[in-house]
């Protein structure tokens, strides 16, 4: 099945370009993404449950979102 743009020729079906878009941002988030790598190894021996990575995790995720926010809307209709 040939892929142009977020369709599929073989059956006309819309692509998520959503799931495309952030696979094509998360080279721009390579630091946020190294700081959340960074966060988890260092609570991986915590066995309190009181640690965690929650706001690397997001910090991460809000980048590709700022990348991926103007393309998709751009190409929403």
């Amino acid at each position: 099945m040939k892929q142009i743009g977020f369709y599929n020729l073989a059956d006309e079906e819309l692509v998520d370009p959503k799931k495309y878009l952030e696979e094509s941002c998360k080279p721009k988030c390579v630091k946020p993404l190294l700081e959340y790598q960074a966060c988890v190894k260092r609570i991986q021996s915590d066995e309190s449950g009181h640690k965690h990575c929650t706001g690397q995790y997001f910090d991460y995720w809000a980048c590709i979102d700022k990348c991926v926010a103007p393309k998709l809307f751009s190409k929403l209709k």
